[in-house]
């Protein structure tokens, strides 16, 4: 299998027949549905499957990093400084790196790490080992993706019972238990298909997006100067005054762009179109608002920076959001499993899996598929996690890793892609991608520091 030209257009392997019956769309297309509702549906499914990971964040991405930069920075600049940094990595990473580059890099449609090696080995016009090993590691840091994913964002919406009003901890000791069987019962239901799973999740997340843009609304006005977030200034400040330690804050900050990986390897499954238009005009501005809400929250409540998400919803509608979190971490562990199942389907084509039973979910919508022996693994590998973590606050130094160097492997593949198939001068490429480079290893290395906290589960 190794000694074989992966080829981006191979021919599926007889027990993934099913899946390659219907080819994914056209580059730039939207599979399956014509005209405005089909456009409004594949809108509404990418917001509920494709942006579930990045659209819980905020539950943990600024207790994680805040309460890193408070041990160097006392005052305003460690809050206002996190949520610069945390905004900023949200449109550098996500909306500048995918959503305006990367994701003109499809193979047929699909996208994700094995979707750049095809391209770039086509584009070179022979094998390359250098190209081959970075897609191996690529696709298996995705898989372990697929396995913290789900475990770390159910979890961190469960152990908002912990802050409910009434409780005072008597469910602390369920809080594992009930993230197990939620993320058994998600698992139980994949083989019915994305698509009838999107029309499910859209609507939930959805309200999620908003309800996180409402909150962040209503604090935003706690302490206005959270505003000068917005400018780079405040976080490049954060980064010099706290020396070394802002390096470490980076592998926090980080989570908050947790996601994007997953939003590119699903592109396969609704197009280029609606994930954009989903980012862009829904996604994004509820992510910076909740971002800003939060960062005022804190600069007017100090002490409330063990859990600000949680801290400050009020106890009049708790309830109603923490179900409303723990659906949309349901969905968030959604986006990477279809990913892992989008990755599969191109390694089995790319001579990289052996033959697995790879089955279309859905008669209308190319690229809707499932397959069972991935299903089955990823689901014991996350309660395996869930076990032997305990917390979300714990499983947060193994995720960094696991994403930012699915992150380095796609801008590194890139750059053979935009060089040699897209033909782009060298003094262009490298006016791109250097930047792209230098941010992605300043994350991988920041969270390569946390190795012995749990970063080692991904490189394992």
């Amino acid at each position: 299998m190794v000694g074989e030209t992966p080829r981006g257009d191979a021919a599926p392997t007889a027990n993934a027949s099913s899946a390659a019956n219907a080819q994914p769309p056209a580059s730039g297309g939207s599979p399956g549905h014509g005209g405005k509702a089909g456009r409004r549906a594949l809108l509404l499914g990418a917001i509920g499957v494709v942006f579930g990971d990045i659209g819980t964040s905020p539950i943990y991405a600024l207790r994680e990093a805040i309460g890193h930069a408070q041990r160097g920075v006392e005052g305003d600049l460690a809050i206002i400084g996190v949520v610069s940094l945390a905004f900023w990595a949200l449109m550098v990473v996500v909306t500048f790196k995918y959503v305006m580059f990367l994701m003109r890099a499809d193979n047929k449609g699909e996208g994700g790490t094995l979707s750049l090696m095809a391209l770039a080995q086509h584009a070179i016009g022979r094998r390359s080992a250098w190209l081959f090993i970075l897609g191996v590691c690529g696709a298996a840091l995705f898989y372990s993706d697929g396995v913290i994913t789900p475990a770390i964002s159910v979890l961190s919406a469960i152990e908002g019972l912990q802050e409910a009003p009434g409780l005072n901890g008597r469910l602390d000791p369920f809080i594992v238990p009930l993230a197990a069987g939620i993320l058994i019962a998600l698992f139980m239901v994949q083989s019915r298909g994305t698509a009838g799973l999107a029309r499910f999740f859209g609507p939930i997340t959805l309200i999620w997006f908003l309800s996180l843009g409402v909150m962040g609304v209503a604090h935003i006005f706690d302490d206005l100067s959270i505003l000068k977030a917005l400018s780079p200034y405040y976080g490049i400040k954060l980064l010099i005054a706290d020396g070394f330690l802002g390096f470490v804050i980076l592998g926090s900050v980080f989570l908050a762009v947790t996601g994007a990986e997953a939003l590119y390897a699903d592109m396969g499954h609704f197009g280029k179109s609606p994930i954009r238009q989903g980012w862009l005009f829904i996604v994004l501005p509820c992510l910076t608002l909740n971002y800003l809400g939060q960062g005022a929250f804190l600069l007017s409540h100090p002490g409330a920076a063990s859990n600000p998400f949680w801290n400050m919803v009020p106890q009049l509608v708790y309830w109603p959001m923490l179900l409303l979190a723990t659906a949309a971490t349901v969905i968030a562990s959604q986006a990477v499993i279809t990913g892992a199942f989008s990755v599969t389907q191109q390694a089995v084509q790319l001579g990289l899996l052996p033959r697995l039973d790879i089955r279309n979910t859905s008669e209308t919508q190319a690229g809707q598929i499932y397959v069972p022996a991935i299903n089955s693994l990823l689901m014991v590998g996350v309660l395996f996690v869930l076990v032997t973590f305990q917390s979300s606050h714990n499983l947060t130094a193994a995720y960094g890793v696991a994403v930012t160097g699915t992150m380095m492997v796609n801008t590194l593949m890139s750059f053979t892609v935009v060089r040699y198939k897209s033909k782009w001068p060298m003094w262009a490429v490298l006016l791109t991608l250097a930047p792209f480079g230098f941010i992605d290893a300043v994350f991988l290395t920041s969270n390569l520091l946390k190795i012995p906290a749990g970063a080692w589960m991904p490189l394992v």
